[in-house]
């Protein structure tokens, strides 16, 4: 067994191969969070958590007569809630339908089970009955009704522990989640610092390594996109961690779209970590009834320094995220036009090309932008995914068999979430780019972006995409994606909804990754955002190569 409730103490501990992860509740049904690090056993470790009574910080109404009570702003916080009085950075934040912002979460019951939980629409762990367990726990608030659901999977031998979180109006109007992160982590004690990853086009994931410091510290995304300039994954480490000796946590966040990561150390040295979707490009309603789910958070932590954690990582990266036949298969030797042509092509120089690289060796042809639409140059095109014959000067079959003919594989490029103003698609559907009314809207690379949040367009593109690959004999797809996202509104969304636009637009995206990749399951898919502007675990689960 990975997983422990102990229902007479009231704690739940999760055990790896190596390290020990525990939470209790509290007297007053407080989910408090006692332990991560190095194993030990399953005792109630909350004598850890000093009684502490400060000034200015408040407690629960229910223990305004004990001697043991705990305030929320203090408390250690499995999972903690804006504006009933933890004052520090929070995981959930919300508007009920009176227009209060208070939440509070107390335990409602939990769940154990075999193998690994899945998140509908969002890439995750994945792994069978005997090779992790789960365990949710179920949180009230009291007073309102809303639930949430905090989702667990411990893959025991690869000391990993993944967290995500379900969040269901159980109240009786509309709830707007403003702020709903994947997870919260909380040291009572530590003078830590932490390794972030930030960059540019081109120069990406440069390591920083800073002191957790009083105050607010962050790295994020509101790019749409998990970023060239900030990664989504940080480690949290004492100050003489190295390689080979010292205690740190890793922490993934499998999404590829917009992202916040932050620390806070308080007033009385303790230090917390929020991860989740960004909050300032999100706010998400719920009806009565409704839930919503969290990407997935990636937990490891190492007492043998940073290399340890970074063959935690590599292992359920590579075994329990990468997905399909090419998980590990050996990769082909692959040559690209595109520096060596630019636009300026045609299907017998793209032979010629390929005929000296078959020579020397290479596997691969690929066929970069320009070779759809009218697309002489990058002004134009995106979105007609039609092969330009009368360039090529031959069907896209009659390319593909001459290449494959020389011994070589054949690949194509696509950018399906762009599109230019002189298209085709954008002539008939205006609707479908990504623009607010009345405003003229930001160009990059003279490119829009294609509001994949309306199903719609996402149905299109699956239909446009798949007509392509099968009219040809192509094994590999380049996906590019070169710009970020502003002026963000959907023609599909009213008004009160268009905070869902990013999150839905993602979930637009690996919607139509999974339905090309189960049309055509032999595919090797390169995921690529103007190389790695879209590095991360979630594009990984569709893409084993970047």
């Amino acid at each position: 067994m990975a997983v422990y409730a102990d229902e007479k103490q009231r704690t739940f501990t999760l055990q790896t191969k190596n390290t020990t992860y525990q939470m209790k509740v509290d007297a007053y049904g407080m989910l408090l969070h006692t332990y991560y690090g190095e194993k030990t056993d399953n005792s109630d470790l909350s004598y850890r958590i000093p009684p502490d009574d400060r000034g200015f910080s408040g407690y629960a109404y229910e223990a305004s007569c004990a001697d043991d009570r705990l305030s929320s702003d203090l408390a250690p916080q499995e999972y903690s809630c804006f504006g009933t009085g933890d004052y520090r950075i929070s995981a959930l934040r919300v508007r009920n339908e009176n227009g209060s912002q208070a939440v509070t979460l107390c335990y409602a019951g939990y769940e154990l089970s075999r193998g690994k939980y899945s998140i509908p629409g969002l890439p995750a762990v994945y792994a069978d009955e005997t090779e992790a367990e789960t365990l949710g726990i179920l949180l009230r608030d009291p007073e309102s009704g809303l639930e949430v659901l905090l989702q667990y999977g411990v893959l025991e031998e690869l000391d990993i522990i993944t967290r995500a979180v379900k969040v269901v109006n159980r109240t009786m109007g509309k709830v707007v989640l403003l702020k709903a992160a994947s997870m919260c982590l909380d040291w009572l004690s530590g003078d830590y610092e932490w390794l972030t990853f930030y960059g540019k086009h081109a120069m990406e994931r440069t390591l920083q390594r800073t002191p957790i410091a009083h105050g607010i510290s962050a790295i994020g995304s509101v790019r749409g996109a998990s970023s060239h300039h900030y990664n989504p994954f940080a480690v949290v480490c004492e100050k003489d961690t190295n390689e080979t000796k010292g205690l740190c946590y890793g922490v993934s966040f499998v999404y590829s779209g917009e992202f916040l990561m932050e620390t806070e150390k308080d007033q009385i040295d303790q230090t917390r970590l929020i991860c989740g979707i960004h909050p300032d490009d999100f706010a998400w309603m719920l009806e009565p009834g409704e839930s919503f789910d969290t990407p997935e958070v990636i937990l490891s932590c190492s007492s043998e320094g940073f290399g340890k954690l970074s063959h935690n990582f590599h292992q359920v990266i590579r075994e329990h995220i990468c997905r399909g036949e090419w998980k590990n298969k050996r990769r082909p030797v692959l040559i690209n036009n595109w520096e060596g042509t630019y636009f300026d092509f045609t299907g017998d120089k793209l032979v010629s090309i390929a005929k000296d690289a078959a020579e020397l060796g290479v596997e691969l042809f690929v066929m970069d932008d320009g070779w759809f639409g009218k697309r002489d140059d990058d002004r134009s095109g995106l979105g007609d995914w039609f092969p330009n014959e009368k360039k090529l000067g031959c069907s896209l079959k009659e390319l593909g068999d001459r290449i494959v003919g020389l011994g070589m594989k054949f690949g194509i490029w696509f950018e399906p979430e762009c599109i230019s103003e002189d298209s085709d698609l954008y002539r008939a559907h205006p609707d479908w780019a990504v623009k607010i009314p009345g405003r003229k809207p930001n160009l990059s690379r003279h490119q829009m972006i294609l509001d994949f949040s309306r199903k719609d367009v996402q149905d299109y593109i699956l239909e446009r995409l798949c007509s392509v690959l099968a009219s040809a004999p192509i094994s590999y797809v380049k996906w590019d994606f070169n710009r970020s996202i502003c002026d963000k509104y959907s023609t599909s969304l009213p008004a009160e909804k268009q905070g869902e636009m990013a999150h839905r637009f993602m979930l637009g995206l690996y919607r139509v990754l999974d339905g090309m990749l189960s049309a055509y399951p032999h595919l090797l898919l390169e995921g690529c955002s103007g190389g790695g502007g879209r590095f991360d675990a979630g594009m990984l689960y569709y893409s084993p190569q970047i």
